[in-house]
């Protein structure tokens, strides 16, 4: 019987975790987006998927079940993902406690830590067509998920660092280097 790859993305906004994960769906991963949850949960409660109640949903579920919460949630995906998935990917963990969580259930779980520096990461939060974040707004976000969210964690002890400063093929050729060094 063949295990499970197990991979955790980590990295702060803009540094490149959503093209790392397209890359590794491109190379056969069931790709888990932790902000995915959060539409999940805001569907089922029945209420509109907006930056309010986004917000209000990610607060509450961390009231209720600790600082792990979006691990613990994301938890059944991951089971329900290895029936048909040899190769999966977690893109967006952010705490610590997520870390520690998963790392207990899915003990062969690596992680792959992208970054890029603040000034290029806001530049590229400022131009993206989706959510598009001011300077000032990305810089409230960074400490918000290193103060709030515990984030620096799962970065500093990631299994895998790959700098994405450079062109979308420098990234790729780092990450197919990343794949090599698994098998």
């Amino acid at each position: 019987m063949k295990s499970t790859l197990y991979i955790a993305i980590v990295g702060l906004p803009g540094s490149g975790k959503t093209k790392a994960s397209d890359f590794l769906r491109e190379h056969g991963f069931t790709i888990l987006r932790f902000g995915d949850q959060t539409d999940i949960g805001l569907r089922e409660s029945g209420l509109a998927i907006n930056e309010t109640n986004e917000r209000k949903y990610r607060e509450n579920i961390r009231k209720e079940l600790g600082m792990a919460a979006m691990a613990i949630k994301i938890e059944p995906r991951i089971k329900e993902a290895e029936v048909a998935s040899d190769r999966i990917a977690l893109d967006g963990m952010r705490s610590w406690e997520e870390y520690i969580y998963l790392k207990e259930k899915f003990p062969g779980l690596s992680v792959l830590s992208i970054y890029a520096s603040p000034r290029l990461r806001y530049d590229r939060l400022a131009h993206r067509t989706v959510r598009p974040l001011t300077e000032v707004e990305s810089k409230e976000r960074d400490h918000a998920e290193i103060e709030m969210l515990h984030s620096g964690g799962p970065i500093a002890i990631a299994d895998y660092v790959i700098k994405n400063e450079g062109t979308r093929e420098d990234l790729d050729r780092q990450l197919q280097s990343f794949l090599d060094s698994l098998v």
